[in-house]
């Protein structure tokens, strides 16, 4: 449904700060009623670097006080990266937190679910004057930066930030598309998001579960993030959940996945959850990135919603992910949560020196870096149709072959289905691997329903004869606890093979449980590892794993009712 535009003033592309800032505080006073408060709009990194350092102050410790410093220098200054602490209750995305606006335009079109709840539109519009009435009477300045979501004119979407914590702006300037010319209209098009830690709900007044709302108003395109929801994921994974709304309003697909392209312009897709591998596997030094975690797929091609990389930094291996590990010593990054070394200021340490397999803080450690800061980046982060899918998951049973060949029917039903294992530390709560179905490999930012998205992919893979497979980046051996982790090794090999071809035609023995095509051999990987029962010491335990994991399989598909919806059991 088309947003009608708010009656806002046009921004001049061009003009003085002066200009500028009174041009930004009459549109934030018509449209919010935002007022008397300090804009500092559209600093630069450098900028925000100090102004993080100087002014960003929140709870960083359980049971501490809201006066804490939340961003610190490393010893390379403001030549090395920004280092930034959340509240310790919000080191993931607060998922119980996390809500859309009712509005009974929109309320059919949306598909709610427990990690995207529905809000009382009265209640909403109350909490969100309260919390601009909050700023209006305490912030003393607040940050505001303009950037895009999408970087082709055609589908892309002009998104200002306005936020307490320069941190919060600086990692906004990072993750987002700067300068997309060609976009019509792009004040009745912009997404406004208020970022307000200080301002703390109450739960009885405000309608909320906890002193903390992440709330999308579909209908008057605004965000609003209030309490201890500072967390930097909540500022991009926002306007993702916004984009999965409106691409497929357009005919077109929105994506939780990476995507790259080869050297003879193979291009490829990675679908999956946090922590499957999007990120690290797409930083390949032997082909293009174009982006590592939101796309469209569109008439044109496949493009990124983004322009930065959010990497998790927990047990990194710097000799396995180099991109990642250089990049840690770059100018205008932020390191998310990872602490310092025990007895040291975070000032007198080199960001290589910082132990990434500390968990004191969270299993969800993160890396905020430029999609510059890869060697090999697509030109304007976009590239043609790809001719290789691969469904990403975790397998924490220990069960699913490290990777299988898939037809149509086949990817329709994984897709929706989307198994994983939720990793620690993605989600608040979740402190060890967890099996978990997320449609579409990203269900909690699916604002439509999973057979719109298998829809469109399936008639995109129709039209570009697309290969497909399922690469498992879990277990083998046993489940988690008992088995090893597949090594990165491998799953390289195995997704280069894919990549290149060299599984099409391959000999292929089918699972006799999960009704999987498993290639018998591929370069560079041990032909006994390609078959999941050859590992395992106990082939009972095994047959025993498989058949509760397909039973799982067919649970969910009851459960979320995908064969009434057109998609065809597979398993």
């Amino acid at each position: 449904m088309p947003l009608d535009p708010l009656p806002v003033p046009r921004e001049d592309i061009e003009m003085t700060d002066s200009t500028a800032t009174s041009n930004h505080a009459a549109v934030l006073e018509a449209q919010f009623g935002l007022h008397g408060v300090e804009l500092r709009i559209n600093l630069g990194k450098e900028e925000l670097f100090e102004e993080a350092i100087a002014n960003d102050r929140g709870r960083t410790r359980e049971g501490g006080p809201d006066t804490d410093q939340k961003a610190f220098r490393t010893k390379l200054g403001v030549h090395g990266p920004l280092v930034y602490y959340t509240d310790p209750t919000c080191t993931g995305r607060p998922v119980k937190d996390t809500f859309g606006v009712a509005t009974p335009e929109l309320e059919d079109k949306i598909w709610w679910k427990p990690d995207f709840q529905k809000f009382d539109p009265d209640k909403f519009d109350a909490l969100f004057d309260r919390v601009v009435a909050h700023l209006n009477e305490n912030a003393s300045h607040l940050y505001v930066k303009d950037v895009y979501c999408g970087s082709d004119p055609s589908y892309a979407r002009p998104y200002r930030l306005v936020s307490e914590y320069a941190s919060h702006s600086f990692f906004c300037h990072n993750m987002f598309n700067h300068g997309i010319d060609g976009v019509e209209n792009e004040d009745g098009k912009r997404w406004t998001m208020i970022n307000a830690p200080s301002f703390h709900c109450d739960p009885e007044r405000d309608g909320t579960p906890s002193n903390r709302i992440a709330c999308l108003d579909f209908k008057n395109r605004r965000v609003l993030v209030a309490g201890r929801a500072d967390y930097c994921g909540v500022v991009k994974k926002s306007m993702f959940t916004v984009m999965n709304y409106l691409l497929p309003e357009m005919g077109e697909m929105s994506m939780h996945c990476s995507a790259n392209v080869g050297e003879q312009g193979d291009g490829a897709i990675l679908f999956g959850l946090s922590g499957t591998g999007k990120t690290t596997l797409s930083a390949d030094p032997n082909r293009k990135l174009i982006g590592d975690d939101e796309h469209a797929w569109t008439r044109i091609g496949v493009s990124n919603l983004e322009g930065g990389c959010y990497a998790k930094l927990i047990n990194l291996d710097k000799e396995d992910e180099p991109v990642i590990a250089a990049a840690m010593s770059m100018a205008g990054t932020i390191i998310e949560n990872v602490p310092p070394l025990p007895g040291k200021k975070m000032e007198d340490l080199d960001p290589q020196e910082l132990d990434l397999f500390d968990n004191s803080v969270t299993e969800n450690t993160r890396f905020s870096y430029p999609l510059a800061a890869n060697p090999n980046v697509m030109p304007g982060a976009k590239g043609g149709h790809p001719e290789t899918i691969v469904l990403l998951t975790a397998d924490a049973f220990g069960v699913l072959p490290p990777v299988s060949i898939l037809d149509k029917k086949a990817v329709m039903y994984h897709f929706v289905s989307g198994f994983t294992a939720k990793l620690a530390g993605t989600e608040v709560g979740i402190t060890e691997p967890k099996a978990a179905f997320s449609a579409c490999f990203g269900a909690p930012f699916m604002a439509q329903f999973p057979s719109r998205y298998a829809e469109l992919l399936a008639e995109k893979m129709g039209q570009h004869d697309t290969r497909c497979i399922l690469l498992n980046t879990g277990w083998g051996g046993g489940p988690y606890g008992i088995g090893k982790r597949i090594s990165i090794k491998h799953t390289r090999a195995l997704l280069d093979a894919a990549l290149n071809g060299q599984l099409d035609g391959v000999e292929t023995e089918m699972h006799p449980v999960l009704n999987l095509a498993m290639p018998t051999s591929c370069p560079g990987v041990p032909s006994e590892i390609l078959n999941p029962r050859n590992t395992w010491e106990d082939k009972e335990a095994y047959d025993a794993a498989a058949e509760k994991l397909r039973g799982m399989f067919h649970q969910n598909f009851e459960d979320k009712g995908f064969g009434k919806l057109g998609i065809e059991p597979a398993m």
